[in-house]
């Protein structure tokens, strides 16, 4: 059963519309994705009081089983692709001046990332095939169908630790991060296929590693963009599927910036706890984002669905919700001053305690 406030998500879906109305009406209207994401949500999350309050037990269960929060995620895959069809229409026909196809190539890539990435993020941690096909779905127009690999038996594994390259370092600007994270993510998921495969004495030159799968499906997928649309259009396919990812390493620096796990005698880090992540109640990130930003509880129990993750009031906060925290971190004397003033009331609460 569908009640009104359940409805709200359907917001998310403000965000591939505004890039449709970029591309039919184009001008300055090509920068509308990129003007509602960063600039509308920002001063709507300063706006409306973030919320702590968390579901009942008995209400938990009832958004578990709605089918209506999966149908939400298993339509944006598809969105996605058309949506990139239609810009590279609009980009083959010509005739943009710098600006346009310029906003319509950073509107096209946020939605990529907020919609594509973002929700294979989610679906990528189901069980279920379908659920996972739609996950790695979603990755291809980015190029970035590893991170299906490394974000679930990698970082969920090393978050806040030394091993993990998208866990950012105290003081470490977001730019140096990007390169960082993006090797060493790519690294880390061949490693991780390759000790799987030999774990279960498969070859690793062969269709059983997932990784040589991922390298064939996204060089397919830029051989149809020429076959259809010509090699022109595959520096804008890069380019759109570049912005949807540094969306993503954006989200990754600071989610987990300067947090870290103590390691225990025994040599491994304590267990991955809400206060291990970032924290955001804020209702524009939370709802856009389907709940996202409420990462503590997803590091916390991984397999917890967007529509009842809770607050936890050991997580650190984050001073404003993703999308203004992601426009901080663009300025990192301005996040440093900010965040690391939170990370050390962070540590003194954790020595308190």
């Amino acid at each position: 059963m569908i009640i009104m406030k359940d409805l709200k998500y359907l917001l998310a879906y403000s965000i591939p519309l505004s890039a449709v109305l970029a591309l039919q009406w184009q001008g300055w209207w090509s920068w509308a994705t990129v003007v509602l994401a960063f600039g509308v949500f920002p001063l709507l999350d300063a706006m409306i009081p973030a919320s702590t309050a968390n579901y009942t037990e008995s209400e938990e269960k009832s958004r578990l089983f709605n089918r209506f929060f999966d149908i939400l995620l298993y339509l944006c895959a598809p969105i996605c692709f058309i949506l990139v069809y239609f810009y590279f229409q609009t980009i083959l026909k010509g005739g943009l001046a710098k600006h346009e196809w310029l906003g319509l190539t950073f509107s096209t890539g946020v939605v990529l990332g907020a919609l594509g990435i973002n929700v294979a993020h989610e679906l990528g941690h189901r069980t279920n095939k379908w659920e996972q096909f739609l996950a790695k779905a979603g990755l291809l127009p980015v190029l970035y169908q590893h991170f299906f690999i490394e974000h679930n038996r990698g970082h969920h594994k090393h978050v806040s630790t030394d091993q993990d390259p998208a866990t950012a370092k105290k003081n470490e600007w977001v730019y140096s991060f990007f390169f960082r994270s993006i090797i060493g993510q790519y690294i880390s998921a061949w490693n991780l296929e390759n000790k799987r495969l030999t774990k279960n004495s498969l070859p690793i030159f062969s269709w059983d590693n997932e990784m040589i799968r991922f390298s064939v499906y996204q060089t397919l997928y830029l051989a149809a963009i020429i076959v259809f649309f010509g090699w022109t259009l595959v520096p804008y396919a890069l380019a759109i599927a570049l912005i949807g990812v540094l969306l993503l390493e954006t989200i990754n620096y600071i989610e987990h910036y300067g947090l870290r796990r103590k390691i225990l005698p025994s040599g491994r880090p304590e267990r991955v706890l809400p206060k291990h992540s970032w924290n955001s109640d804020h209702e524009m990130g939370r709802i856009v984002l389907f709940e996202l930003t409420r990462h503590s509880d997803h590091h916390y129990l991984a397999s917890r669905k967007y529509q009842i993750l809770r607050h936890m009031d050991e997580s650190p906060q984050l001073p404003t919700g993703y999308p203004g925290s992601m426009l901080m971190a663009l300025v990192p004397p301005l996040w440093f001053y900010v965040m690391n003033k939170r990370l050390e009331d962070q540590s003194l609460q954790l020595e308190i305690a």
